[in-house]
């Protein structure tokens, strides 16, 4: 028993002196590898003058590790020399005509054999030659450049920064910009249709073919265009056309300008279908058809009937055609003729109109008002109603005159009888 016991402690012995002779612990490291980056364009890098892009850029890191270490350590390393870190990307325009709209961006860390990919918000400018362009990518990160271990307890890493420009290859084609150099709205005002004469413009560098301009409406803009495209047909570079639409303006629109947009549809130089840049332009309208009563307030007698003048004026910015106006009376008034004619009035132009009116006979005297509108068709022979608006009134007290007018009649009958009564008196008392 004794000597089973010994063994026992002698074999703990032995193991423990093997560990602590035992080699220490295996670390692998890598030398002489460090990040390779490189970008290129993901999908289409063809644009167009005028054009707002994104530019999708794929960066990749095929650094690779050269040398494999396993050494006797006690600290493993956290990074690989070949791993980028806190990767930043920014685009820029160089000489080409391009106007860069994102910030740089941070990709964070990018391994070995890694890929990120990175959206660029861009417009290429209006007069952008067709070409190729190379637009600088910098790209900025820190790598590790070295470590050591000079005590079992301490690793010293040496990491460093590095700035990389890699050129982005993109494209301009050939394109149709329109240029809408004028536009000349005819007979459009708030609520009615009318039309919008354009002037356009191809000052880009392809010609276009079986061309077609198209107006469409802009958001919620209460310009809607009726007739929407023009077929042109061949539109070269330089050339100026001219299209017109039929266009409507909602009610609820004031009197000032409101976008809509333009663009070309066209087969190009390679006989591809494709579409310009839109182009927006202002359309400007003028104020809705108004009308007011710019005569005195009418005078009516209480129990008689009366025939009125009312003088209207046309304030708004077109004629009115075959206008008619009508005046609504209410009690204490009546009319059996309450409507007139009036005919074409014109932006400014003033007309009378005629009515009968009666007041109650105990119609109190003073200040009243009856509504009036009048209904007119507008250019397009659409009809229309005007707003409500008011005709003064003013109910007159009869005049004095008016109580001896009513007892003359009386007087006129009763007189012969009283001078006949008096003289047959007269009479029979000198017979007497």
């Amino acid at each position: 028993m004794i000597a089973v016991k010994y063994h026992r402690e002698i074999l703990v012995l032995f193991i423990v002196s093997l560990v602590c002779a035992a080699p220490g612990i295996a670390v692998t490291t890598y030398r002489d590898g460090g990040p390779e980056l490189s970008a290129a364009v993901s999908g289409t890098n063809e644009f167009v003058p005028g054009q707002d892009v994104a530019i999708t850029v794929v960066v990749q890191n095929s650094g690779l590790n050269n040398v494999k270490d396993v050494l006797d350590g006690t600290i493993d390393r956290d990074d690989n020399p070949t791993t980028a870190k806190m990767v930043m990307v920014g685009l820029t325009p160089g000489d080409a005509p391009v106007i860069i709209k994102s910030d740089p961006q941070d990709l964070g860390d990018l391994a070995s054999q890694g890929k990120a990919t990175v959206r660029i918000s861009a417009k290429i400018t209006p007069d952008a030659t067709i070409g190729e362009y190379q637009l600088p990518l910098s790209v900025r990160y820190i790598y590790l450049a070295s470590s050591e271990q000079p005590a079992a307890d301490i690793l010293q890493s040496d990491y460093r920064q590095a700035n990389v420009t890699i050129p982005i290859t993109i494209r301009i084609k050939p394109q149709v910009t329109i240029d809408v150099i004028d536009a000349v709205p005819e007979n459009l005002s708030v609520g009615t249709s009318g039309y919008l004469n354009l002037k356009i413009k191809n000052h880009g560098t392809d010609d276009g073919k079986k061309a077609t301009v198209t107006l469409v409406r802009n958001d919620n803009s209460p310009v809607t265009p009726v007739d929407s495209s023009v077929y042109i047909g061949n539109f070269p570079h330089n050339q100026t056309i001219s299209c017109r639409y039929k266009i409507m303006v909602s009610s609820d629109a004031g009197r000032q300008s409101y976008p809509v947009d333009v663009f070309a549809t066209y087969v190009n130089r390679y006989g591809d279908t494709v579409t310009s840049a839109m182009e927006t332009v202002g359309v400007p309208v003028g104020g809705k058809i108004t009308f007011t009563v710019i005569s005195d307030e009418v005078m009516v007698v209480p129990g008689s009937e009366n025939f009125i003048a009312v003088k209207y004026q046309n304030t708004g910015d077109n004629t009115a055609y075959a206008a008619q106006s009508r005046l609504s009376a209410a009690d204490p008034f009546t009319s059996s003729d309450n409507t007139a004619y009036l005919g074409d009035i014109r932006p400014g132009d003033q007309v009378t109109a005629r009515y009968q009116l009666s007041a109650d006979a105990n119609a109190g005297p003073g200040n009243y008002s009856l509504d009036t509108e009048i209904r007119f068709s507008d250019t397009q022979d659409n009809n229309q109603i005007s707003d409500t608006f008011r005709v003064p009134v003013l109910v007159t007290a009869p005049p004095a005159s008016s109580g001896v007018q009513k007892v003359l009649p009386a007087v006129v009958v009763i007189a012969p009888i009283a001078i006949g009564a008096g003289y047959y008196l007269l009479v029979m008392r000198k017979k007497k």
